[in-house]
């Protein structure tokens, strides 16, 4: 690592801790050169997953997206962040558990809507409303009550 003060590549660990249950790891360290001390964070990197879009289009996955789009159905909804990353961290894991390189589109679409349904049902309603492309309020309306029929 380079030193963010001094551009010194010479540290030393101080402190490692895991975070975010597991999937990181936090490491203190202090520079040699000018005693700075400073965070990083290590996690696994996710390359090996390519999305297969409806119209075959490939694209290499992106954890980064997966969160916006997360975040956009969440909010100004009472879900916090650390939900949002714990959500994204366990349909990131279903999906590399399930599928070898390529993923479809509709897999992670679907996981991402039953972790919303369980997390707030107002994200789940705007999530699906996107992504099942509703054109009509009716759409909505039967939506609505597949989770009033699901929750009785």
């Amino acid at each position: 690592m380079r030193c963010s003060k001094c551009g010194c590549q010479e540290d030393k660990v101080i402190d490692s801790r895991t975070s975010r249950e597991g999937a990181t790891i936090r490491r203190r360290r202090e520079c040699l050169g000018c005693g700075f001390r400073y965070t990083t964070y290590e996690e696994i990197e996710h390359e090996g997953i390519t999305v297969v879009k409806r119209d075959d289009r490939r694209e290499v996955f992106s954890r980064e997206k997966l969160i916006h789009s997360l975040r956009t159905a969440c909010q100004k909804r009472p879900v916090s962040p650390k939900d949002i990353e714990a959500l994204a961290d366990g349909i990131i894991d279903d999906i590399e558990n399930k599928f070898d390189g390529e993923t479809p589109s509709m897999a992670i679409g679907e996981r991402v809507m039953e972790g919303l349904r369980k997390l707030d049902k107002v994200a789940y309603v705007r999530f699906a409303s996107v992504y099942r492309r509703f054109e009509e309020p009716t759409e909505f309306l039967q939506e609505i009550k597949k989770l009033e029929d699901n929750t009785l």
